[in-house]
């Protein structure tokens, strides 16, 4: 999943990036809710964790504003506010589930598998191009029939190229929805996985 975390506090932001990344899922950081908001606006996400209490913008107030601007992504709110009026204005603002701290990470874990289900329950989502398709719900990619072995950067490349068909794409743009916005990488790394990725294709 490419999961967007929206988290002020560094310490709890690197530890859920840590502990996400080796559940192999794509992260990208946010440490203000203005910021936050602004990248679930301009980068798909299979779900946004939101802590309620942000600079710039609390995670209620981007919450509302995701969702009056028909951002559909699940939201799970994680905080520290266990009130039941807090519960119920984190719900009322559009997010899918609240989890109050401490928390387990295993908790957390299956919130999101289960927020997956819910999404799944729908037709399954693939890109086809041609004879080439990829599911990033079963993580396979194939052509014509056959099974292309990818590795996790290779994918996450050819998913973000085949979200943009028949687009021009600039390198900083691809860099960032592959590595990342907190990640330096040079132009020669992206051109040499484009060059194996279309060996491989």
């Amino acid at each position: 999943m490419r999961i967007l975390i929206v988290e002020d506090d560094p310490k709890m932001l690197i530890l859920l990036r840590d502990a996400l990344e080796k559940q192999l899922h794509r992260i990208f950081l946010a440490s203000s809710g203005t910021e936050g908001r602004d990248i679930a606006l301009s980068h798909k996400f299979e779900a946004i964790i939101l802590d309620a209490m942000l600079p710039g913008m609390d995670g209620f107030s981007v919450a509302r504003s995701l969702r009056e601007s028909t951002v559909s992504t699940p939201i799970i709110m994680l905080t520290a506010r266990d009130a039941t009026g807090d519960i119920v204005q984190g719900l009322d603002s559009g997010v899918d589930d609240y989890l109050t701290r401490p928390f387990t990470f295993a908790e957390l874990f299956a919130r999101l598998r289960a927020l997956g289900r819910r999404a799944s329950a729908s037709p399954a989502l693939s890109y086809r191009l041609g004879d080439l398709e990829l599911n990033p719900q079963t993580h396979l990619a194939s052509r014509a029939g056959r099974e292309i072995i990818l590795t996790r950067t290779e994918f996450l490349l050819l998913e973000f190229l085949l979200r943009n068909p028949h687009v021009v794409l600039r390198r900083d743009a691809i860099i960032d929805a592959v590595w990342g916005y907190e990640r330096t990488v040079e132009n020669s790394t992206l051109d040499a996985f484009m060059k194996q990725l279309r060996s491989k294709i």
